[in-house]
């Protein structure tokens, strides 16, 4: 099935900025409240939000075989469930619906009012219900720069690390979108040469920068997913905060690996750029520095050139950017993520997600946790207000962005942001 919503060289008749994350050529997919208190599934052009569940009610889907209540609900789960034919059909639409050479809608003020909304005018909320959420190691960068500070430099990389997508289950309960906040977390901790644990906040809360993608139903209880299939199963990624308490985590993760320390938030942002939308932004992936097991092995590019940031806000201050890196440089893609999951037969569901885990670059600009920023905090950044940052601080907003740019489209993802309140009290 043709991707005619990709088109370069369409326009819309909504305005659409020119440095806009979502223009017609990406039309993601999130859940939001309305001015009327209802929850909807909707798309984004521009700094419009549109209501699928209306366009559906008025008949503008017609032809395309979807249950009358697939876009009212409250997660998009029951749609991702559907499949990939069913992604494109909706996304190819809605591209023709908002070409500004189809006056249909255009020109109908009555159904416009009840489709269209000002970003003021809406909520964002969380836009699938995650039954289960994974998190990976893959950014070889990362892995080395952590296991050079806490292990052997010359030996940075477990024996495992180049023949597997290394992960861990997380906690789905506590993933939050975009604008919510996060309370400091408490947690044991072992101070310095300390011989005995104390308990209290942690000290050294971080952001951890990854995207995570969404999976629709793939396999059956003993099934696997090959790669070469992987790619069906994936509907779509967002931009993923991982927060993470280093002195929680540096006493508690041996020898069964993250727990408290991970499990207090996860921050996403709202809006899921589908991977049809990213198709023309494929490049080749890093190459193997050790041969890969056959069911790892793949053809054709499947990493994704994806620029992004991340900036501190301390309160009532302007934010500072700390760190630019790119989802190019992970060593292990999606694809192998994913296949590696199922090979033993672990089911996987619609809403399910998969953190990338800690995207870094080659560069110290391009490292994403302040962990490796401020080197385990020897290198304290300096902030446009002119204080400094180890760790991040009560009240720092931290605000990550992603986008794509290629022969003059650019695809975005907007904005995840999170402000870090101190330890939760009644």
């Amino acid at each position: 099935m043709p991707l005619s919503a990709n088109n370069p060289d369409r326009k819309s008749w909504l305005h659409v900025d020119k440095n806009s994350d979502f223009p017609i050529q990406n039309i993601p997919f999130g859940v939001f409240l309305t001015r009327d208190d209802i929850i909807t599934i909707g798309t984004r052009i521009g700094d419009t939000a549109i209501d699928l569940g209306a366009l559906h009610q008025l008949g503008y889907f017609e032809g395309i075989p979807l249950t009358e209540d697939i876009f009212l609900q409250d997660t998009l789960n029951d749609f991702i469930a559907d499949g990939r034919k069913t992604w494109r059909l909706v996304r190819n639409r809605i591209a023709e619906i908002f070409d500004s050479e189809n006056t249909t809608l255009k020109n109908n003020k009555k159904n416009k009012e009840v489709v269209l909304f000002r970003l003021d005018e809406i909520e964002m909320q969380l836009p699938v219900h995650i039954g289960d959420y994974t998190d990976f190691y893959s950014s070889k960068e990362h892995a080395t720069n952590v296991g050079t500070m806490f292990r052997d430099p010359d030996n940075a990389l477990l024996p495992n690390w180049l023949h597997i997508p290394v992960g861990y289950h997380g906690r789905s309960s506590s993933i939050i979108p975009s604008g919510i906040p996060v309370h400091r977390p408490q947690g044991q901790t072992l101070p310095g040469d300390a011989k005995e644990p104390v308990f209290g906040p942690s000290k050294l809360v971080d952001f951890e920068l990854e995207m995570a993608f969404i999976t629709t139903d793939a396999n059956d209880l003993g099934e696997s997913i090959p790669i070469e299939e992987a790619e069906e199963y994936i509907f779509g990624l967002v931009l993923f905060n991982d927060w993470s308490a280093r002195d929680i985590q540096k006493w508690e993760y041996v020898p069964l690996g993250p727990f408290l320390a991970k499990n207090f938030a996860s921050s996403i942002s709202p809006w899921i750029v589908t991977l049809d939308a990213l198709e023309p932004y494929r490049v080749e992936g890093p190459k193997p520095i050790k041969p890969q097991l056959d069911y790892l092995q793949y053809k054709g590019k499947k990493s994704f050139d994806i620029n992004l940031e991340v900036c501190i806000q301390p309160k009532g201050a302007k934010e500072t950017v700390v760190s630019k890196s790119n989802f190019k440089y992970m060593y292990w893609n999606m694809a192998q993520q994913l296949t590696h999951h199922t090979v033993n037969g672990c089911p996987v569901n619609s809403g399910d997600m998969m953190g990338s885990g800690t995207i870094s670059g080659p560069t110290p600009d391009s490292y994403g946790s302040m962990l490796e920023l401020s080197w385990r905090g020897e290198k304290p950044l300096k902030m446009k207000d002119g204080t400094e940052r180890k760790f991040i601080n009560d009240h720092d907003t931290v605000i990550m962005r992603g986008f794509c740019e290629k022969d003059g489209t650019r695809i975005g993802f907007g904005e995840v942001s999170t402000k870090l309140l101190p330890v939760y009290k009644k």
